[in-house]
Protein backbone atom coordinates (compact mmCIF):
# COMPACT_ATOMS: atom_id res chain seq x y z
CA UNK A 1 0.00 0.00 0.00
CA UNK A 2 1.65 3.79 -0.78
CA UNK A 3 2.22 6.28 1.85
CA UNK A 4 -1.09 8.64 2.63
CA UNK A 5 -0.69 11.86 1.04
CA UNK A 6 -1.92 14.62 3.30
CA UNK A 7 -3.46 18.03 1.92
CA UNK A 8 -2.59 21.13 3.39
CA UNK A 9 -4.85 23.70 2.88
CA UNK A 10 -3.89 27.59 3.22
CA UNK A 11 -6.63 29.77 3.81
CA UNK A 12 -5.66 32.93 5.60
CA UNK A 13 -7.46 35.54 6.42
CA UNK A 14 -5.55 39.50 7.40
CA UNK A 15 -6.75 42.79 8.24
CA UNK A 16 -3.32 44.21 7.82
CA UNK A 17 -0.08 44.72 9.90
CA UNK A 18 -2.12 46.33 12.68
CA UNK A 19 -5.88 45.47 14.02
CA UNK A 20 -6.77 48.82 14.96
CA UNK A 21 -7.81 51.94 13.64
CA UNK A 22 -8.94 55.88 14.90
CA UNK A 23 -11.62 57.27 12.94
CA UNK A 24 -13.11 60.74 13.25
CA UNK A 25 -16.83 60.99 14.60
CA UNK A 26 -18.75 61.98 11.13
CA UNK A 27 -16.00 60.66 8.52
CA UNK A 28 -15.52 57.55 6.52
CA UNK A 29 -13.42 54.82 7.79
CA UNK A 30 -11.76 51.73 5.61
CA UNK A 31 -12.04 48.93 6.89
CA UNK A 32 -9.53 46.46 5.24
CA UNK A 33 -9.06 42.87 4.91
CA UNK A 34 -7.29 40.53 2.18
CA UNK A 35 -7.70 36.44 1.73
CA UNK A 36 -5.10 34.21 0.27
CA UNK A 37 -5.49 30.62 -0.58
CA UNK A 38 -3.22 27.97 -2.29
CA UNK A 39 -5.91 26.14 -4.37
CA UNK A 40 -7.40 29.18 -5.73
CA UNK A 41 -10.96 29.38 -5.00
CA UNK A 42 -14.55 28.92 -6.34
CA UNK A 43 -18.51 30.38 -4.63
CA UNK A 44 -16.29 31.70 -2.07
CA UNK A 45 -18.39 33.70 0.70
CA UNK A 46 -17.00 36.42 2.57
CA UNK A 47 -18.67 38.35 5.72
CA UNK A 48 -18.17 41.19 7.86
CA UNK A 49 -19.78 41.45 11.80
CA UNK A 50 -20.19 44.39 13.71
CA UNK A 51 -19.19 42.66 17.12
CA UNK A 52 -19.08 39.06 15.94
CA UNK A 53 -23.08 39.32 16.11
CA UNK A 54 -24.20 41.90 13.36
CA UNK A 55 -23.71 41.42 9.84
CA UNK A 56 -22.85 44.14 8.12
CA UNK A 57 -21.95 43.17 4.46
CA UNK A 58 -22.47 39.65 2.53
CA UNK A 59 -20.92 38.93 -0.50
CA UNK A 60 -19.75 35.92 -2.71
CA UNK A 61 -16.72 35.46 -5.65
CA UNK A 62 -17.82 32.85 -8.36
CA UNK A 63 -14.38 32.64 -9.45
CA UNK A 64 -10.77 34.47 -9.54
CA UNK A 65 -11.92 35.93 -12.63
CA UNK A 66 -15.43 37.66 -11.63
CA UNK A 67 -15.65 40.49 -8.90
CA UNK A 68 -17.78 39.76 -5.23
CA UNK A 69 -21.69 39.94 -6.21
CA UNK A 70 -23.76 41.65 -3.25
CA UNK A 71 -25.95 39.51 -0.99
CA UNK A 72 -26.99 41.66 1.73
CA UNK A 73 -25.45 44.81 3.25
CA UNK A 74 -25.71 47.52 5.82
CA UNK A 75 -26.93 51.54 3.58
CA UNK A 76 -23.91 52.42 5.38
CA UNK A 77 -21.50 50.14 4.52
CA UNK A 78 -19.35 50.45 0.74
CA UNK A 79 -17.47 47.31 -0.36
CA UNK A 80 -13.81 48.76 -2.19
CA UNK A 81 -12.42 45.73 -2.96
CA UNK A 82 -11.39 43.73 -5.97
CA UNK A 83 -10.46 40.14 -6.40
CA UNK A 84 -9.84 39.84 -10.18
CA UNK A 85 -6.16 41.63 -9.36
CA UNK A 86 -2.98 40.33 -7.51
CA UNK A 87 -4.59 40.80 -4.31
CA UNK A 88 -7.94 39.28 -3.10
CA UNK A 89 -8.94 42.21 -1.66
CA UNK A 90 -12.55 42.31 0.32
CA UNK A 91 -11.95 45.32 2.38
CA UNK A 92 -14.99 48.02 3.07
CA UNK A 93 -15.62 51.66 3.73
CA UNK A 94 -17.96 52.42 6.64
CA UNK A 95 -19.53 55.74 5.71
CA UNK A 96 -19.92 58.23 8.88
CA UNK A 97 -19.33 57.04 11.68
CA UNK A 98 -20.65 57.95 14.94
CA UNK A 99 -19.58 56.89 18.58
CA UNK A 100 -22.08 53.62 18.21
CA UNK A 101 -20.05 52.03 15.65
CA UNK A 102 -16.91 51.72 17.69
CA UNK A 103 -15.85 48.12 18.22
CA UNK A 104 -14.58 44.49 16.71
CA UNK A 105 -14.99 44.07 13.07
CA UNK A 106 -14.80 41.04 11.75
CA UNK A 107 -13.51 39.92 8.17
CA UNK A 108 -14.68 35.84 7.95
CA UNK A 109 -13.91 34.04 4.82
CA UNK A 110 -15.33 30.22 3.70
CA UNK A 111 -13.77 28.58 0.50
CA UNK A 112 -15.86 25.40 -0.62
CA UNK A 113 -12.98 24.48 -2.88
CA UNK A 114 -11.03 23.75 0.25
CA UNK A 115 -13.35 21.29 1.86
CA UNK A 116 -14.94 24.47 3.30
CA UNK A 117 -12.16 25.38 5.21
CA UNK A 118 -12.84 29.23 7.11
CA UNK A 119 -11.01 31.55 8.50
CA UNK A 120 -11.26 35.34 9.95
CA UNK A 121 -9.48 38.34 11.38
CA UNK A 122 -10.52 41.49 13.28
CA UNK A 123 -9.94 44.67 13.58
CA UNK A 124 -11.15 47.42 16.25
CA UNK A 125 -12.31 50.41 15.58
CA UNK A 126 -12.22 53.77 17.88
CA UNK A 127 -14.53 57.01 17.38
CA UNK A 128 -12.98 59.89 18.13
CA UNK A 129 -14.37 63.97 18.32
CA UNK A 130 -11.40 65.17 17.74
CA UNK A 131 -7.61 63.97 16.31
CA UNK A 132 -5.01 64.41 18.52
CA UNK A 133 -2.04 65.62 17.14
CA UNK A 134 1.18 63.81 18.44
CA UNK A 135 3.41 66.65 20.19
CA UNK A 136 6.93 65.52 19.17
CA UNK A 137 8.65 68.41 21.25
CA UNK A 138 9.35 66.63 24.25
CA UNK A 139 10.80 63.53 22.01
CA UNK A 140 12.88 66.58 19.85
CA UNK A 141 14.51 67.58 23.05
CA UNK A 142 15.29 64.12 23.78
CA UNK A 143 17.23 63.64 20.70
CA UNK A 144 18.87 66.80 20.82
CA UNK A 145 19.89 66.15 24.58
CA UNK A 146 21.41 62.42 23.74
CA UNK A 147 22.58 64.31 20.39
CA UNK A 148 24.49 66.85 22.31
CA UNK A 149 26.06 64.22 24.99
CA UNK A 150 27.97 62.13 21.60
CA UNK A 151 28.89 64.90 20.43
CA UNK A 152 30.60 66.07 23.85
CA UNK A 153 32.11 62.35 24.51
CA UNK A 154 33.74 62.28 21.00
CA UNK A 155 35.24 65.83 21.43
CA UNK A 156 36.26 64.68 24.68
CA UNK A 157 38.01 61.07 23.25
CA UNK A 158 39.98 63.33 20.92
CA UNK A 159 41.06 66.33 23.22
CA UNK A 160 42.44 63.28 25.10
CA UNK A 161 43.96 61.39 22.30
CA UNK A 162 45.65 64.53 21.58
CA UNK A 163 46.78 65.39 25.10
CA UNK A 164 48.01 61.92 25.86
CA UNK A 165 50.40 62.26 22.23
CA UNK A 166 51.17 65.38 23.34
CA UNK A 167 52.50 64.14 26.97
CA UNK A 168 53.95 60.94 24.68
CA UNK A 169 56.40 62.93 22.85
CA UNK A 170 57.38 65.27 25.80
CA UNK A 171 58.66 62.03 27.54
CA UNK A 172 60.24 60.80 25.11
CA UNK A 173 62.07 63.78 24.67
CA UNK A 174 62.81 64.06 28.28
CA UNK A 175 64.22 60.76 27.79
CA UNK A 176 66.61 62.10 24.52
CA UNK A 177 68.13 64.70 26.80
CA UNK A 178 68.42 62.47 29.65
CA UNK A 179 70.30 60.02 27.63
CA UNK A 180 72.44 62.52 25.73
CA UNK A 181 73.63 64.25 28.87
CA UNK A 182 74.60 60.79 30.92
CA UNK A 183 76.90 60.37 28.03
CA UNK A 184 78.41 63.36 28.04
CA UNK A 185 79.53 63.13 31.57
CA UNK A 186 80.33 59.71 31.27
CA UNK A 187 82.79 60.54 28.46
CA UNK A 188 84.22 63.65 30.33
CA UNK A 189 84.59 61.59 33.82
CA UNK A 190 86.22 58.86 31.53
CA UNK A 191 89.11 61.23 30.16
CA UNK A 192 89.61 63.42 33.06
CA UNK A 193 90.38 60.13 34.71
CA UNK A 194 92.53 58.82 32.28
CA UNK A 195 94.36 62.41 32.16
CA UNK A 196 94.56 61.87 36.23
CA UNK A 197 95.55 58.44 36.71
CA UNK A 198 98.57 58.66 33.96
CA UNK A 199 101.60 59.24 36.03
CA UNK A 200 104.98 60.81 34.58
CA UNK A 201 107.37 57.97 34.70
CA UNK A 202 111.31 59.01 36.91
CA UNK A 203 113.89 60.22 34.85
CA UNK A 204 116.98 58.56 35.34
Amino acid sequence: PGLPISIAFALEVSVGKTNTVTALNGSNVLLPCVFTTCIGFQDLVFTWYFNSTEMIYHGKIKTKASEPFLVGRNPRVEFVGSTTGKDNNISILLNEVDFSDAGKYTCHVKNPKEKNAQHSASIFLTVVHKMVETDNTVTLIIVGVVGGLIGLLILFMLVKKVVLFIIKKTQDRKKECLVSSSGNDNTENGLAGSKADQKVAPKA
